[in-house]
């Protein structure tokens, strides 16, 4: 089968993290090996989400909680994974989004560590959507912010949040400007501090949690985000990034052609031209080096995505505040290395805010 640059290019990029991220090995070889032009990849992934919500609700009628909440979960990301980049249709990709946040919200009852979707309040009247799931077994946790990258979004964020529920703290997953339930009617924007100031707000008007011991962990994109965030808003007590671009612009040109055209669309810009304008914004020059509290860069030395400079050049203007753990054998947000640096990362975590 000859397969079209675009599916082969998403395949090729990304393929560790579907796996990483809660899809089935199995699903992931059937799926894209069934896949000749990018055209079908939305649906056909769609249609491996159906089959999931149906075992789902199978088991769910017969009263298999916990088996309704592994398959609902395995839906939302078969829907997440084939809207990620799929910005050529917006009906199909909206489509597909709506299942992802209705499956996840049907398996959050019956995950080991539950959790409940929130809204909060956002800036002009608006709401930023969040995933806010506690220990059973910790009184007033602290509260790490999970921040989504350019083509993620909260749900997505699920497996990294185990780590950190394990330990004793609480995980927000939030979708920002221009990522998920905000990337229909919002722009991605550089002052990412805004939407963190507006989560951490929130959880300040929550007494069952510490938001006085507030984390943050952004994945590509989102590592660049939570940087700036952790520079400005001075709340944040600890910070990891990870594969984030140091620099939003220099790196635009050297990406796969589905992550400019995602770029553009989700910048709500009409051409490469003028995403390359608004992203002139998006730079961490003269911002990592105001970051005051504890922070871990995580940068791969094989990241086909964003170059390995760009995290060495975090952590070195961020001075004697960072921590660099790089990994020579890892991808992009070291996905095909999982196991080398997320329950290390939440031990970190757990050291600062503890």
């Amino acid at each position: 089968m000859e397969r079209d640059a675009r599916v082969q290019s998403a395949i090729t990029n990304w393929a560790p993290r579907f796996v990483a991220n809660g899809i089935d090995v199995n699903d992931f070889t059937r799926v894209t090996n069934s896949i000749e032009r990018w055209d079908a990849w939305c649906q056909t992934w769609a249609d491996c989400g159906a089959i999931h919500e149906q075992l789902g609700a199978d088991a769910e009628a017969s009263g298999y909680y916990e088996t309704a909440g592994e398959h609902y979960f395995r839906a939302a990301m078969c829907y997440h994974f084939g809207k990620y980049l799929f910005v050529q249709d917006p009906r199909q990709l909206r489509n597909a989004h709506e299942h992802v946040v209705r499956d996840y919200q049907r398996a959050l009852p019956y995950f080991l560590f539950p959790g409940e979707r929130v809204s909060i309040p956002y800036e002009g009247g608006g709401t930023m959507y969040g995933i806010l799931r506690k220990p059973w077994h910790t009184p007033r946790p602290p509260v790490v912010i999970l921040v989504p990258g350019l083509d993620s979004v909260k749900e997505e964020l699920h497996v990294y949040g185990e780590d950190f529920l394990r330990r004793g703290m609480a995980v927000l997953a939030i979708d920002g400007p221009g990522q998920g339930e905000m990337e229909f009617e919002h722009a991605m924007r550089h002052d990412y501090e805004v939407p963190i100031r507006y989560a951490i707000d929130y959880l300040e008007r929550h007494p069952d949690v510490d938001a006085r011991r507030v984390g943050l962990m952004g994945v590509s994109f989102g590592g660049h985000y939570v940087v700036r965030a952790a520079a400005f808003e001075k709340r944040i007590k600890a910070t990891i990034e990870n594969c984030g671009a140091y620099n939003q612009l220099e790196n635009f040109r050297g990406r796969p052609q589905l992550s400019r055209d995602t770029m553009v669309f989700r910048l709500k810009a009409t051409s490469e031209e003028e995403a390359v304008k608004r992203l002139e914004q998006f730079s961490l020059q003269g911002v990592a080096e105001r970051v005051q509290g504890p922070l871990l860069v995580i940068q791969g030395g094989q990241d086909g995505l964003v170059s390995p400079e760009h995290g060495k050049r975090i952590a070195a203007e961020a001075g004697a505040n960072a921590e660099l753990w790089f990994f020579a054998d890892g991808n992009h947000v070291c996905n095909n290395i999982p196991y080398k640096h997320r329950p290390q990362q939440a031990d970190w975590m757990r050291e600062r805010l503890s």
